[in-house]
């Protein structure tokens, strides 16, 4: 039921939606007792879709729309797993949840189309990865940022085991490798079986990385473009880098299996990977714009970034998390009228901008303050 959250995904919601067209978001809570309140927040909710379907639809249409919706309600497996936040989008023949490792605020609209820009704020945030917990016996999946990670549901064609991967081709069980998989501790496992036994327990473990990465490059890194780290022992970490063909793929990784290691110690490990690359990507996209600004072909003034992005120019745009600008954008012309963001019929300039630029082939990352090239909330690079 629950999708991940990937460009593709987002760009299929907001392309097959037809009115009216329901969408609800909700912080959510990971553990007992809090998350009881959950589901009760979630029928308030639904409760607040009914009222407005109610102003414009009849009795049996708005049972209809909202059924996937109270089935939700009634699925306590799933309120017992979720973990920060929550959102959930519906309409005729259509009916999308994602459950998110951040808070979301509480919101409910019924309008023409979905409204996405939470998640789409989620997609652009720099400093989010994906890490592949390895072992012999099983693979997980993680995804995170410099706040918090959660594991992910493998897609499917994605193997879960060995025996996934493998199926009848596996070699003969008789001959094991004691600790099979390595789960737990840092030490490597002790083998049994020698010469041509070790070799076919040696082919298993190659035949099964390549198949994972295979299925992790293809239904996970491509769709996220997100950096891979690794999470194995030690002796994983060799093999799986040589059979690995993965573009995503981090050189550095997590010398440890994650089932060993608590939620906080794995984000910890994994930023401690990620953090160089993404220091690495910001100070560079700061210096572009610096460099570009110098030629006429950059900009940090909202008016100029606007008329660039309606015109197809700007080939990247920083955007300052956290800051609103009040007003609507006008996605032909380019120009912006003023507004209060308390008003509902008043968006946030800056989300409609990194909606534009991404629609029109720009690349948009939401920056924290600290790493902002400007502070004007926002710096664009052009293309011409």
């Amino acid at each position: 039921m629950n999708h991940p959250l990937t460009p593709q995904a987002l760009a299929e919601l907001t392309a097959s939606a037809a009115p009216p067209c329901l969408s609800l978001y909700q912080p959510t809570h990971r553990h007992h007792p809090e998350n009881q309140q959950d589901p009760i927040r979630f029928r308030h909710g639904i409760e607040a879709l009914s009222i407005s379907l109610r102003q414009q639809h009849n009795a049996d249409e708005v049972q209809t729309l909202l059924a996937p919706f109270q089935a939700l309600a009634t699925d306590t497996d799933f309120w017992n797993h979720t973990l920060d936040g929550l959102a959930v989008f519906g309409g005729a023949g259509l009916f999308r949840v994602f459950v998110l490792p951040r808070p979301l605020a509480e919101m409910v609209v019924v309008a023409d189309s979905f409204h996405t820009k939470p998640l789409r704020r989620i997609l652009q945030s720099a400093g989010r990865y994906q890490v592949l917990g390895l072992s012999l016996k099983k693979i997980r999946l993680f995804e995170g940022d410099h706040d918090g990670i959660a594991e992910i549901e493998a897609a499917p064609g994605v193997p879960r085991t060995i025996n996934d991967a493998l199926g009848d081709e596996l070699s003969p069980q008789h001959l094991t490798v004691s600790s099979y998989g390595g789960i737990g501790g840092g030490s490597s496992p002790m083998r049994h079986g020698q010469g041509g036994k070790q070799d076919e327990v040696d082919k298993d473990a190659e035949r099964f990385f390549r198949a994972v990465d295979r299925a992790v490059t293809e239904h996970h890194s491509k769709p996220s473009g997100l950096p891979l780290i690794l999470a194995a022992l030690p002796e994983h970490h060799h093999l799986f880098h040589q059979v690995s063909h993965n573009a995503l793929l981090l050189p550095s990784g997590i010398d440890a299996n994650p089932d060993a290691m608590t939620p906080e110690q794995l984000r910890q490990r994994a930023w401690q990977a990620v953090a160089p690359q993404y220091e690495a990507e910001q100070t560079r996209w700061a210096d572009e714009f610096g460099a570009a600004r110098v030629k006429g072909l950059g900009s940090d003034n909202l008016a100029d970034v606007a008329s660039a992005a309606a015109a197809g120019r700007v080939a990247r745009l920083l955007i300052e998390a956290d800051r609103q600008i009040a007003g609507q954008l006008d996605e032909q012309s380019g120009l912006i009228v003023a507004g209060d963001l308390n008003h509902p019929q008043i968006d946030d300039v800056l989300d409609d901008l990194g909606a534009l630029v991404e629609k029109l082939g720009g690349q948009v990352h939401v920056l924290p303050i600290g790493r902002m090239p400007s502070t004007a909330g926002l710096a664009a690079t052009y293309r011409h």
